[in-house]
């Protein structure tokens, strides 16, 4: 499934010299995967409690192209790819059609309190694949 949000760059955002400092732009990333799965049903905050799993990031990479300052409006799109106990969310992210950044977060599906990968749930690997809040 395709997401898309626009961050808009706050002032908070930059550095002295007014551009979108990069760990700002990584926050903007990961709330843009908060978003994705709070908009597929799935949100993050009831993954542990609700189904007794959790998607922890093993690895992230990412390449920065462009600039974006303070006021600037960035889209910042997510596509998700389901392996078998994985999920990689690719990034691409684009201002005035400029893609500004792209990356990738690896995520694994690990139960609450054990340290080994298990398998997607069916329903999280339709919701995750389809967009369907009511796959849940």
């Amino acid at each position: 499934m395709s997401f898309v949000r626009t961050w808009t760059v706050r002032f908070s955002d930059t550095d002295p010299f007014g551009i979108a400092h990069y760990p700002r732009m990584i926050d903007a990333v990961h709330e843009t995967s908060d978003m994705f799965m709070e908009a597929i049903g799935w949100p993050y905050w009831e993954l542990h409690d609700r189904h007794g799993l959790g998607l922890p990031l093993v690895s992230m990479d990412f390449d920065f192209q462009g600039q974006v300052a303070g006021g600037d409006e960035v889209a910042i799109g997510l596509e998700a790819n389901v392996g078998n106990s994985s999920v990689e969310f690719d990034y691409h992210a684009t201002h005035d059609g400029e893609t500004v950044f792209e990356g990738t977060e690896h995520r694994v599906c690990v139960p609450v309190g054990a340290d080994r990968s298990v398998a997607v749930p069916a329903d999280l690997r339709s919701a995750l694949e389809e967009g369907d809040p009511d796959s849940r």
